[in-house]
């Protein structure tokens, strides 16, 4: 009988630009887009108000790991935004521990918004992390980023 592979197991997350990928984070937050509705009443009509679809906004992503040697490609990523910004395409997959995915995210026009090295202080040991956040103009096919 095959095993069933069980989604809500470990999951990581690799984080991909243009094709290279930055590693895998072990957090991901923000994989969200929200439309602005309109309200427009019509005359005679009080049955119901339309309901008009607007705007498409997308949160910003933040992606956290431990720290890792593969926060030089995160610097050097986010270096390269000094010299002229370009909008690359990005892709976020879901993995599981055993690497195969789960889920996954194309990203349009990926910019870098902030990074966050760890804190180090000796009163409270803990794992060294960092944080990235990242903005995007929204989703596409996967298989495209």
């Amino acid at each position: 009988m095959p095993q069933e592979l069980d989604a809500g197991s470990t999951i990581f997350f690799n984080l991909t630009i243009d094709g290279e990928s930055l590693g895998n984070f072990n957090g991901c937050e923000g994989l969200s887009s929200q439309v602005e509705i309109e309200q427009r009443q019509e005359g005679g009509n009080n049955g119901f108000v339309w309901q008009l679809p607007s705007r498409v906004t997308f949160s910003n992503i933040t992606l956290t790991r431990p720290l890792t040697e593969e926060t030089a490609k995160v610097a050097e990523w986010i270096s390269s935004v000094t010299t002229g910004v370009t909008r690359p395409t990005g892709q976020i997959a879901a993995l599981r521990a055993d690497g195969s995915m789960v889920a996954q995210w194309g990203l349009i026009d990926v910019l870098p918004v902030s990074w966050r090295g760890p804190s180090f202080d000796p009163a409270s040991p803990a794992v060294a992390t960092e944080v990235l956040e990242i903005a995007h103009h929204g989703f596409t096919d996967a298989g495209e980023a």
